[in-house]
């Protein structure tokens, strides 16, 4: 895998990241955190639609590595919103 793929994988991370935050409302943290967020809602989408046997539907391909825009977008949502409910913010 070269460099600009790693940094392609990156950004779509990041947004994919981005796109579960605003989802569940869960907006803290910045780049780095949506590119976390991105990358576990990748692994967790997958497998919960791995569990549910359901394909996977808007996949890139970039270099050999396949990343689910879907189930990044809807694991990094469910994701969030369990951190979100972990760390709830301190009532002013």
């Amino acid at each position: 895998m070269s460099f600009l793929e790693i940094l392609v994988l990156l950004l779509i991370a990041g947004i994919c990241g981005g796109l579960a935050q605003a989802l569940c409302g869960y907006s803290r943290g910045g780049c780095l955190i949506s590119i976390v967020i991105g990358f576990i809602g990748a692994f967790l989408g997958t497998w919960l639609a791995r569990l549910a046997e359901l394909p996977e539907m808007f996949a890139i391909t970039i270099g050999d590595t396949t990343f689910p825009i879907l189930w990044s977008i809807i694991g990094g949502a469910l994701f969030a919103a369990i951190i979100g409910f972990i760390t709830q913010r301190p009532s002013k």
